[in-house]
């Protein structure tokens, strides 16, 4: 019984004592992350970002519309 009772508060001081976890967009704002180069850039090609437009991995485009089976942007 006592081993138990030391082993529950060994494993309570190990998760005290752990980090909190990463923040995955550093400080970029939802849906964006941070590039190699530090800029924030967008976690997903093709979704639109409201106030920019689309985003399709190069540049950002006010519309888009289907074309043979994927996007073609304007």
């Amino acid at each position: 019984m006592k081993l138990m009772i030391l082993a529950a508060a060994a494993a309570g001081m190990v998760m005290v004592a752990a980090p909190p976890a990463a923040e995955a967009r550093q400080g970029c704002g939802r849906g964006f992350h941070r590039g190699p180069a530090g800029a924030c850039r967008p976690n997903v090609r093709g979704a639109y970002y409201r106030g920019f437009g689309y985003w399709d991995g190069h540049r950002y485009w006010k519309s888009r519309y289907r074309h043979r089976g994927g996007w073609r942007y304007r």
